[in-house]
């Protein structure tokens, strides 16, 4: 029995397999989950977890390049936003119109459904 980290078989199994430049897609209970990548649904209830919880349990078991976003977060979602950028200094973040972003995420290894309720609390992560 594993005694600490990400308990989820599935999402263990994923970050194992993942590779260099391999993209992870994190997003809220509404985003539109395309067809083509592996869905890993974790929403339980109404922000449980969040995006944050996901990318922080994920950050300590795995190397995190860059974190894509789409520009609308800055001013729908401030705090999460300064959060992000606050928490994760050690990582590079780059900016896509969220149109672009949806666009992007069908080429993710992967989606991670999350319960979160904030707005544009989406984001891709691309694996070091």
């Amino acid at each position: 029995m594993k005694k600490s980290g990400i308990l989820n078989p599935s999402l263990c199994r994923l970050l194992a397999e993942t590779g260099h430049t391999d993209m992870i897609t994190i997003c809220d209970r509404g985003f539109p989950v395309p067809a083509g990548p592996e869905r890993l649904d974790l929403a339980l209830v109404d922000d449980v977890p969040t995006v944050l919880d996901v990318l922080s349990a994920i950050d300590r078991e795995f190397v995190i390049d860059r974190i894509i976003v789409a520009e609308e977060m800055a001013e729908a979602s401030p705090e999460r936003y300064a959060k992000l950028l606050a928490d994760y200094p050690h990582i590079a973040f780059m900016q896509v119109p969220h149109v672009r972003f949806k666009h992007i995420c069908p080429e993710s290894r992967a989606v991670v459904r999350t319960g979160d309720s904030a707005p544009y609390a989406n984001i891709i992560i691309v694996s070091g």
